[in-house]
């Protein structure tokens, strides 16, 4: 018998049971009498009347559960009278739980509902409270993880940063360089792998349709579920490539993971493409946006990303083109018209190292720690940031604070200008109080329409992808980032950013040119902009 043991009988016998249960929290608790915890609960599955419902329970020896239970004060359960080890999950209809985990699964008898507007949970050996656990508002198809207090969608993967021997890469930026992605995806001899939110693209449609054509392995993987919903010209082009052959599936239904399939991304044989960009005109078109890409020629990075590809493809919620459309009604298309004279080439780069990030699974993780790290600059191009808190705002203002250059360029668009302004003015605020090499502004453009750029320089280390530095695309979508390490790279989207940040002079498009004459209240928000950099004072509330 363990010295744990026999201390755990001495207390019983001495009185020392009267202390009861621990207090329940917001994570699961441990008496320290014996060697199993409550990790996790599954309360909500999809289908009706929750039939896949689990608890899973980590033991860290053998363990003879005979006389256990498992309660949420209402209802109990018992644990079957068999000696269990490691972790298991435990149900009522182990059958239809066996669909929703990896662990091995042991049948409960008796009665456990689990709430699905939450419970407090107790497991039992006879009468001692060996763990409790609770949680409140369960969204469907989600785990509970106890221990760190957070819901996590059922299927949900969980890679580690993939760093590879870089290689040489094409870095471009948009809309200088509209034909860089079809370009590749017209080269391909044996795959194409493309993950993105949406698509408009007719050129790329046709690259696409050719490759099939050619032989060439084809897979679409979207978001079904976009912002403002999906265009009737997206509709449209997903029926001609599915009509020549193109696999398309969409995430969406009761089963998906993610809040939004955000990112964009192709692998073409053994190239990986990762963009700020989605596959429209406006985005790898070039008749738009601001972003930023790259081609990098790496087999690894390309596997890394073709088995983020194959994993997202092969979840349950990615639904066959043929079975989403029907009977869904499809949204007015917008097409971006007009174009930009082009200022940045494209240039190939040696790459030091490259790593490639998704979220949620550690792009988060990894760009916080570049950023502690971070000796001498600082560039963020955002559409937006959501907030102060932001985690990745707080390490770039932290580096701020250790005398690091810090510039942050935000948007303009009519969606984000507001919020942006007011951040703006609280960190040129605060950078002028604290003595800081930080500014902030909203963008003018000039040479495109808008920034969409989610993307940022770190000493001699550039990141382009798709994240968005907003609190629910680091915890809640599918993103895919791609860190660039070494001087050519960073310097070469280092120049571009300076140049959007001293807005320097670029011819602009005929179309552009006659909105401006006749939309002079434009002039005005520019002017308004302008005055938030470099004004005084601190403030306590960032939006005052």
């Amino acid at each position: 018998m363990s010295a744990r043991r026999i201390v755990a009988i001495l207390l019983v016998l001495s009185g020392a049971a009267a202390l009861g249960p621990a207090v329940v929290g917001a994570t699961a608790t441990d008496t320290g009498t014996t060697n199993a915890t409550l990790v996790a609960a599954y309360p909500n599955p999809v289908a009706h009347g929750d039939p896949g419902e689990f608890v899973t329970i980590r033991f860290a020896e053998p363990t003879n559960t005979t006389g256990w239970t498992l309660t949420d004060g209402k209802t109990t359960a018992r644990l079957p009278n068999r000696t269990v080890d490691g972790t298991i999950a435990a149900a009522i209809r182990p059958a239809h739980a066996r669909n929703h985990t990896n662990h091995s699964v042991v049948p409960l008898s008796g009665r456990l509902r689990l709430a699905d507007e939450g419970d407090r949970l107790e497991l039992r050996a006879a009468d001692e409270v060996v763990s409790n656990a609770r949680y409140r508002n369960a969204p469907e198809a989600e785990r509970r993880y106890f221990e760190s207090g957070r819901w996590i969608p059922l299927g949900a993967t969980d890679y580690e940063p993939v760093r590879t021997d870089g290689g040489t890469a094409t870095v471009f930026v948009l809309p200088d360089a509209p034909e860089a992605t079809v370009a590749e995806l017209e080269a391909a001899d044996e795959r194409i792998l493309i993950g993105g939110y949406t698509f408009t693209s007719e050129r790329i449609a046709t690259a696409l349709i050719n490759a099939t054509t050619a032989g060439v392995d084809v897979s679409v993987l979207l978001d079904g579920a976009p912002v403002g919903g999906m265009s009737d010209r997206q509709a449209r082009l997903l029926d001609r490539l599915v009509e020549h052959g193109v696999d398309v599936r969409l995430l969406s239904g009761p089963h998906t993971r993610y809040r939004h399939h955000h990112p964009k991304y192709a692998v073409v044989d053994d190239r990986a493409i990762v963009s700020t960009e989605n596959f429209k005109p406006a985005g790898t078109g070039g008749k738009s946006s601001r972003g930023w890409g790259v081609v990098l020629e790496n087999r690894r990075a390309a596997d890394a990303l073709a088995s983020i590809h194959g994993d997202d493809r092969a979840w349950r919620a990615a639904t066959a083109w043929e079975t989403y459309r029907e009977e869904r009604a499809f949204t007015e298309a917008k097409p971006a018209v007009g174009g930009y004279a082009p200022d940045h080439e494209p240039r190939t780069v040696t790459v030091e190292s490259a790593t490639v990030l998704v979220a949620p699974d550690n792009a988060a993780d990894a760009l916080v720690g570049r950023l502690e790290t971070a000796d001498e600059r600082i560039l963020v191009q955002q559409v937006r940031i959501d907030s102060p808190e932001n985690r990745l705002l707080r390490a770039v203002i932290d580096a701020a604070d250790r005398g690091v250059r810090v510039r942050i360029h935000l948007g303009n668009s009519w969606y984000v200008r507001d919020e942006n302004a007011a951040l703006v003015e609280w960190l040129n605020r605060r950078s002028e109080t604290e003595g800081w090499d930080l500014k902030a502004r909203v963008d003018d453009p000039n040479g495109y329409s808008k920034i969409h750029t989610k993307g940022v320089v770190i000493d001699g280390t550039a990141v382009v992808g798709s994240l968005n530095w907003v609190r629910s695309a680091e915890t809640e979508n599918r993103e895919v980032l791609l860190a660039l390490e070494g001087t050519e790279a960073a310097g070469y989207y280092a120049t571009v950013f300076e140049g959007d940040w001293r807005n320097e002079n670029r011819p602009l498009p005929a179309g552009l040119l006659a909105a401006i004459a006749v939309g002079g209240a434009g002039t005005l928000l520019l002017a308004r902009r302008i005055r938030f950099v470099g004004r005084k004072g601190l403030v306590s509330d960032w939006r005052s």
